[in-house]
This record gives structure tokens, C-alpha cells and sequence, in this order.
């Protein structure tokens, strides 16, 4: 019943503005498909920690309590990624933070998908933003590396976003939409393997955080273009984070939003907070 209440609570939202109205409002097989969705939180703990702090991170988790019906993936830094595994519950995934495209050679300072798996990591995050920006991995190889994961049998969370300057260029649409298409081929059939993470480059680490009407049209003109260029299914069933700055002060209303099935957290998965935003969906 709670869950039937909240999602009602987001169709309501979602007719608050004309521009936000979502996929789920205009197809009806959206409305069932939207509480289908499992809500899927992921902690992106990027190039931060030490093992007291890990340690401090995963008993803050491990008190939650965590909500049963959110999945909860921690991105973890490769060195820790053995460690984290043997002390964090079964209840909460792992993933490495980015992998290779290849199952090995001489990759200096690489990762495989086939190294994840050999230490029980089935999850990866490819494409983030700092990945493109400060890396310069463009759309080819980031699709690359998504479909040598698949491949491998690991789940993935593909992240996908605007900067600043293409978001006031008004091309946020336009990068987005082409970011995913890089990876239709890439994914094929296997969309129940993948998140997609939509996270504007301009509100991650800055304080900045897209308003939940902002994001909720993204999410929901992604979803549009999937139906449109993919099929009605994987638009129906696909799920999208919305990563930029997410905290426990904003995560509830965000969490409100129609077609926002969860969140990819950067620094607010280091503190207690983190608990607060995975149970943002209650």
C-alpha cells in the first residue's frame, strides 16, 4: 500500500509543470512499469577511503537500518575491493569504479571485467563524468568498455550527462540522446543488466544539484527517446539514477519524481547521510 501511495505521490508531481510531465503519464503500460522499477541507490566512493574509514562506512550501513526494498551498489576503489567484500553484508552489491575492454594484456594500471568477477564483484560504473571529462574517454570507447562488460556476464551502470556549458547551450538533450545511442548497439538485448545514471556534469561535487523538475525532464525525455529508439519495453523497464550532488536534504523530493528510479551519490556516500538517501524512497 505504501508503495502503490508513493508512487501516486510522483504521478502527481510529474503534472505539477506541462515540461515535466513523464513517460510513465503518456503510456499506460508506464504506469505498472514504473512500480515495477526496483528504487537503486549506488555510492560512488571514487579515489577516497582508507580501511578505518571503510570501515566506519560499512557499519554506519550495517546499523541503517537500509530500506529491504532499495538495492544498494557501493562503487569501490579496486585496491579495497577484496576487503570491502569481506566485510560488507550480502544485502549490498559491489562494483568497481571503471574496467577495461579487454579481458587482459598490457593494459598498465587496468582492470578487467574478468578480474572483477575472479573477486566477486558482478557490478562496474563505466562512463562517469570524470571518466569523459578529466580522461577524455569519448562515447565510442565507453560503449567499448559497456559491451566487453556485458559480455563478461557483469552488470553495469552506464553514466551519461551534460556540462554546464552544453547544459546553457541548451544541448542537453542532444548530448544525452547521443550518449545513449553510442550504447544501443553496445547493450543489444541485455538492457535488464544495465542503469543507466544520468548525472550533470555541472552539479557533481560543486554543491549544485539539478531541481527535482530539471532533472525529472531529462529522465523523463530519456525515457521518451528510448521508447522511440529502443522499444517501449526497455523504456518501460530500464531504470535511471539521477547522480549530481544528491544529499539527504534533497533526496526525498527528488525521489518523488516520476521517472527518477534512484540515485548515483558521490561524496554523500562517505558520511552517515547515506543511509537517509537510500531510504529516501520510503
Amino acid at each position: 500500500m505504501e508503495r502503490n501511495k508513493r508512487a501516486s505521490e510522483r504521478r502527481e508531481r510529474s503534472l505539477d509543470s506541462p515540461s515535466a510531465v513523464s513517460y510513465s503519464e503518456k503510456n499506460s503500460r508506464g504506469l505498472t512499469a514504473k512500480m515495477a522499477r526496483k528504487f537503486v541507490v549506488g555510492g560512488n566512493w571514487k579515489m577516497n577511503g582508507d580501511k578505518n574509514m571503510i570501515n566506519e562506512i560499512i557499519n554506519n550501513m550495517k546499523k541503517g537500518p537500509l530500506d529491504k526494498d532499495v538495492e544498494v551498489i557501493i562503487g569501490v576503489p579496486s585496491i579495497y575491493l577484496t576487503y570491502v567484500k569481506s566485510i560488507v553484508p550480502d544485502t549490498i552489491q559491489v562494483a568497481g569504479q571503471n574496467c577495461w575492454k579487454v579481458p587482459k594484456g598490457a593494459f598498465t594500471g587496468e582492470i578487467s571485467p574478468a578480474m572483477l568477477k575472479d573477486v566477486g564483484v558482478n557490478w562496474v560504473i563505466i562512463g562517469h563524468s570524470e571518466r569523459r571529462t578529466i580522461f577524455k574517454e569519448n562515447d565510442d570507447l565507453i560503449a567499448e568498455k559497456v559491451a566487453h562488460a556485458l559480455d563478461s556476464g557483469m552488470k553495469v551502470i552506464a553514466c551519461i550527462g551534460e556540462t554546464l556549458e552544453e547544459r546553457e547551450a541548451g544541448k542537453t538533450e542532444e548530448v544525452v540522446f547521443r550518449q545513449t545511442q553510442a550504447l544501443v548497439s553496445a547493450i543489444g538485448d541485455r538492457w535488464a543488466n544495465v542503469v543507466l545514471a544520468y548525472e550533470p556534469v555541472w552539479a557533481i561535487g560543486t554543491g549544485k544539484t539539478a531541481s527535482p523538475q530539471q532533472a525529472q525532464e531529462v529522465h523523463a525525455s530519456l525515457r521518451n527517446w528510448l521508447a522511440n529508439n529502443v522499444s517501449a519495453e526497455v523504456a518501460d523497464t530500464v531504470r535511471i539514477q539521477y547522480g549530481g550532488s544528491v544529499t539527504a536534504a534533497n533526496a526525498k523530493e527528488l525521489a518523488l519524481c516520476a521517472d527518477i528510479d534512484g540515485f548515483l551519490v558521490g561524496g554523500a556516500s562517505l558520511k552517515p547521510e547515506f543511509v537517509n538517501i537510500v531510504n529516501a524512497n520510503k
